[in-house]
């Protein structure tokens, strides 16, 4: 499918990219393997302009809303490369090829695999690395957290409230993670903890249907589920832009002012690139960046004027709840 611009990336300068260039007309998908990316990994963000205190999760859900407002199609995938087809990019996926005049890359840090037989087979189809993406399909139905800490946690409280039974296995003889997240998770009938196990292996059919635990002993069991939520934290993957984009001994692609790469029509925001300061507001500046330079590209390539601002005022019939301090 042709889309105008193609964003690679579901957290803060992926989705603030797409809410640019979606308010602009511009077709735009985001291909994400999660929505909000590291961001989810905290509760308590308090240095985000507009908001005294936010959790990652709700402000990365805030984003997503909007972006969607303005027409902005998902897609949550895992991008394995990307092509320049005499200035008409390709980027595949495991699933899909999809095409764009004008890519932005604000993927940052992307989910990492569990490393477990069967992970591979059955992702997206049962295999999640996004819970609020895809817990509501699993509604009233069996699913398993595999990982650790307050990620794994967040996951975890989230979907009980959509799933009819959550399985997290400990490696340990106790839970990972901030206490008052244990005491939330340990009060809800419907997540139960599976200590000193680990995920073995992934089964199913077409999709998935169990999920083989070994204990500290050798041990294995396995447990019916209809869904793996995978929380092990995040990697940067840049391996497959290579010789495709330039990029420092680190891995990270170097940008202009402009967010522009050394590739003409791709750009790049938030801490996939050079800019050493990782932090949400800077990713989102750098999103909307990347974002018009994108847009200003494809304009010129259709022999249309520049723009230099997002002017647009496009009835939402939404309205913000006014903040109560």
């Amino acid at each position: 499918m042709k889309y105008d611009v193609i964003v690679i990336g579901g957290a803060f300068a992926g989705l603030t990219a797409a809410i640019y260039s979606s308010r602009q007309g511009m077709k735009t998908l985001v291909i994400t393997k999660d929505i909000g990316g590291q961001g989810l990994l905290t509760n308590d963000i308090q240095n985000f302009p507009g908001f005294t205190s936010i959790s990652g999760f709700d402000l990365a859900s805030k984003f997503q809303e909007q972006a969607l407002l303005y027409g902005t199609e998902f897609v949550y995938d895992e991008v394995t490369g990307v092509e320049d087809n005499n200035g008409l990019f390709t980027v595949k996926t495991r699933e899909e090829a999809y095409e764009a005049d004008a890519l932005v890359l604000g993927f940052g840090k992307t989910p990492r695999d569990l490393g477990s037989p069967g992970e591979e087979k059955y992702k997206g189809r049962g295999v999640s690395y996004c819970s609020i993406c895809d817990g509501p399909l699993y509604r009233n139905k069996d699913v398993m957290v595999a990982g650790a800490g307050d990620h794994a946690l967040q996951a975890a409280l989230y979907l009980a409230t959509v799933a009819s039974k959550v399985y997290v296995p400990q490696r340990g003889n106790r839970i990972s993670g901030s206490e008052d997240m244990i005491n939330d998770a340990k009060a809800l009938p419907n997540i139960e903890f599976i200590y000193e196990s680990e995920v073995s292996e992934i089964k199913g059919d077409k999709t998935v249907n169990s999920v083989v635990l070994k204990n500290k002993s050798g041990n294995t069991t396995e447990i019916p589920v209809r869904a793996v939520f995978v929380e092990m934290g995040y990697v940067a993957k840049t391996a497959m832009l290579k010789d495709f984009v330039n990029m420092n001994n680190e891995g990270e692609v170097l940008i202009d002012m402009n967010g522009a790469t050394s590739h003409p029509g791709v750009f790049a925001a938030g801490d996939v690139t050079n800019i050493p300061y990782k932090q949400a507001i800077i990713s989102a500046g750098q999103g909307s960046v990347a974002a018009l330079s994108a847009i200003n590209y494809i304009h010129r390539k259709r022999g249309k004027v520049a723009m230099k601002s997002d002017w647009k005022y496009i009835p939402t019939g939404k309205k913000e709840e006014k903040l109560k301090i």
